[in-house]
């Protein structure tokens, strides 16, 4: 096999062609989880698209709140779309092989879009958490201007992190084995195949993995610490009821994301104890699940959409009965 050989700091740096991702060739009923993975993805592409296009149509949604949902939405399909094609192009192609540049890009993608998933989950912890905790005030402190900077700080930090994680990739020489046992470049499975030193980029995605799950998932369980003490302190016991049911989606949404995640990265990656196709599998399904489940909570869960997206049912079989009485 020929390799590309760049020099960088007056040693040679081997970069293969490419890669060959072999995660899944050892399950016993693969076409089957594939059939299931391309449902996924047009459940998530969409509900997504659903309910991006039912608050942006309607301007009475155009509040912090719903952009914080617009932003998780284009997040989902960024995730998916980053993900499920590519696992089933080597399903259906056969051709597991993926070139050196393209696999830096698609690892680039995977690791800022679940980055930014995860700040996404927690900027909708901080709306619940100065609507309930501070009703007086939620108006004048969580405004659409303040909630829109918030999001590009997080997509301007999380873009930077991720272009410094992955660049250091660079420095990594691969010299033998060239198979990714995973289900798409992942940065832990690639960098443990170089041949030179990665302790670096082990820091680097030790220190990732905090800042982009244990950072988040804090600020969550703060957030809802504090919610929890300002609704029992709260007289009323409907009133207790009606500020934990404006929570009860987004609880969904950050068990549904985090649990597995979370799980999966300390038993696999600090422990080692997962078996390696149980945690490619896993994965695969912590990260494909949430972005197409993530839109029908928040479809079914929260009445402002619902009442949109029925009403907008209900238009358009309305216009289809007085098209086919016209006929």
């Amino acid at each position: 096999m020929s390799f590309l050989r760049t020099v960088l700091n007056d040693s040679v740096i081997i970069h293969p062609p490419g890669f060959y991702i072999i995660g899944f060739q050892t399950f016993p009923f693969i076409s089957v989880y594939f059939i299931f993975l391309a449902f996924v993805y047009v459940v998530t592409v969409l509900f997504n698209c659903l309910v991006i296009c039912v608050i942006v149509f309607n301007h009475c949604l155009h509040t912090p709140k719903f952009l914080a949902v617009v932003n998780l939405a284009v997040i989902d399909l960024f995730l998916n779309t980053c993900l499920i094609p590519s696992m089933i192009k080597i399903f259906l192609v056969k051709d597991n092989f993926i070139p050196f540049n393209l696999c830096l890009v698609q690892m680039f993608v995977y690791y800022a879009v679940v980055s930014l998933e995860s700040y996404a989950l927690a900027i909708l912890a901080y709306d619940r958490l100065i609507a309930i905790c501070f009703p007086l005030r939620h108006n004048s402190i969580n405004t659409l201007r303040s909630m829109s900077c918030i999001v590009g700080v997080t997509w301007s930090f999380v873009l930077a992190v991720t272009v410094f994680a992955i660049g250091i990739m660079t420095r990594l020489s691969f010299c033998s084995s060239v198979q990714v046992f995973s289900y798409f470049c992942d940065y832990a499975p690639v960098f443990r195949l170089a041949c030179n030193d990665y302790s670096m980029q082990w820091s680097v995605a030790s220190f990732f993995s905090i800042l982009i799950l244990v950072g988040p998932f804090t600020f969550i369980l703060l957030s809802y610490t504090s919610i929890l003490v300002t609704v029992f302190r709260m007289k009323s016991l409907d009133s207790r009821v009606k500020a934990l049911a404006t929570c009860a989606e987004h609880i969904i949404l950050v068990a549904v994301f985090y649990i597995p995640l979370i799980t999966i990265f300390s038993i696999g990656f600090y422990l080692r104890a997962i078996d390696p196709d149980r945690r490619v599998l896993s994965l695969s399904l912590a990260s494909c699940i949430p972005p197409c489940i993530n839109p029908i909570v928040y479809s079914l869960k929260t009445k402002e959409i619902k009442i949109r997206v029925l009403a907008l049912v209900r238009k358009n079989t309305l216009g289809k009965q007085q098209t086919n009485q016209h006929n």
